[in-house]
């Protein structure tokens, strides 16, 4: 069997105002579908990042993809990453980290984005050729459904889109801890998840902690707690939070990427424990890749790693970092961006076969609307908080060529090319608007 086709879809999925550190959500998020035909007729698709920098990758990569085997992965991957070596590190803020780029627009991570989104379509285009879910393509799921918390934002009001295609609010506005609590009991009703992340560094520390409180107040002891600020606070700041929340973030709960760096972590870990608190520290954006998982390790500033088949570099690469943080005695669970239907059966299929990703994983599903999901029947469904391995092969989802249509339809309409919530807070929020880190 031989990829004879590499078709890319760019598309724009509505994307409510939405806050974090690194600023605010713009009115569309962008994401990029890819198909591989073959030529024994069966077609695997995957969801990527989206905007020009993605987009031109996987046309640099087209004579790679196209009349290549399937099967033969590690020679794709190789490949791929030789086309699109990064030239190193300089110049690119916080090197190979996320602690300065958003997510999807880090140049160093570009070949890893790129053959992920390979690698996904690949093992669908097999899996569907074999009759065999993805995730028993890679070794053998461990677990048949997937649990996913629930990820609480601080949020303007508005539901996304722009003037002549504004969608509902779904939320409303979440500015403060009771709206916090709303929104929770809004998620969790809905969708049934028994965890919940927040994502902070938008207001004052002191306030942040006021909602976390609020959540176990609400919620009691047998819900776990996250919180993450992406890095926002200081190592003072960070210890601060760590003790303030010591009971709240106790019981299955951590700490996520609370101040820049591992070394700062590090430290952040030493105080707390010093004061008998040992509050798990959990990072997407300090660790990154393999290299930085011995140092998070012995620094002893990382407990839970937040992966991400995205942009670690696929599902088996995923797999590899379960096996690693096993023998680490770390833990393991997965980071999420604005996505749909297809990238979410990517991660479910992912989690469902790495043996050591055992925390609830993020994801951003319940942001996004029906009106915009490509999946053919509608929404993925949640059962109790989880997804559910379908009985299908691949990844046990097609594609609705209507509703694609429309979201390529809506990409040529908006001006946005790329992923830039410093720019939207400037526009909405304050003119003068930086990141700053720490900003507490």
């Amino acid at each position: 069997m031989k990829i004879s086709r590499l078709k890319i879809h760019p598309i724009a999925i509505a994307d409510p105002p939405l806050r974090g550190s690194y600023g605010l959500h713009a009115p569309f998020a962008l994401r990029t579908v890819i198909e591989l035909e073959s030529d024994s007729g069966f077609t695997g698709i995957a969801e990527s990042y989206g905007g020009d920098g993605p987009i031109a990758a996987f046309e640099a990569v087209r004579g790679i993809v196209e009349g290549a085997d399937p099967f033969r992965l590690a020679e794709l991957s190789r490949r791929i990453g030789t086309r699109l070596d990064p030239a190193g590190t300089a110049g690119v803020p916080g090197g190979t980290s996320q602690t300065y780029l958003v997510p999807g627009e880090n140049p160093l991570d570009l070949h890893n984005r790129t053959f992920a989104a390979i690698e996904i379509a690949c093992l669908d285009l097999i899996g569907k050729a074999v009759g065999k879910p993805v995730c028993d393509l890679i070794g053998g799921r461990v677990r048949d459904r997937v649990q996913f918390s629930a990820y609480l934002f601080y949020k303007h009001a508005g539901g996304g889109g722009i003037a002549g295609e504004a969608y509902p609010d779904e939320y409303g506005e979440i500015m403060d801890p009771a709206a916090v609590v709303r929104s929770a009991k809004q998620m969790i009703a809905q969708y049934g998840f028994k965890e919940i992340k927040l994502k902070g560094g938008v207001l004052p520390p002191d306030d942040e902690i006021a909602a976390i409180r609020a959540l176990r107040h609400e919620f009691g002891p047998m819900v776990p707690l996250r919180i993450d600020p992406n890095c926002a606070w200081s190592v003072d700041t960070s210890v601060h939070v760590g003790l303030s929340l010591d009971e709240e973030l106790d019981g299955g709960g951590y700490l996520e990427d609370p101040c820049p760096g591992l070394d700062g972590m590090g430290e952040v870990r030493r105080r707390l424990v010093a004061k008998n608190v040992d509050t798990p520290l959990a990072s997407n954006v300090a660790v990154t890749n393999f290299a930085d998982v011995p140092r998070a390790r012995d620094l002893d500033a990382v407990q839970i790693v937040l992966s991400d088949p995205h942009y670690w570099g696929g599902l088996r690469a995923v797999q590899t970092l379960s096996n690693i943080c096993e023998v680490l005695k770390m833990g393991l669970s997965m980071h999420s961006n604005s996505h749909l239907g297809v990238s979410l059966m990517a991660m479910t299929h992912c989690a469902a076969a790495s043996p050591n990703l055992t925390y609830a994983c993020d994801t951003h599903y319940p942001w996004q609307v029906e009106k915009d999901e490509i999946v053919e029947g509608g929404r993925v469904r949640f059962v109790d908080g989880a997804v559910l391995i379908p009985d299908k092969p691949g990844l046990g989802v097609s594609l609705d060529y209507d509703q694609l249509a429309r979201g390529r339809e809506r990409y040529q309409k908006i001006p946005f090319r790329k992923r830039d919530d410093t720019a939207e807070m400037r526009k909405h929020v304050d003119p003068n608007w930086e990141r700053i880190l720490p900003r507490w």
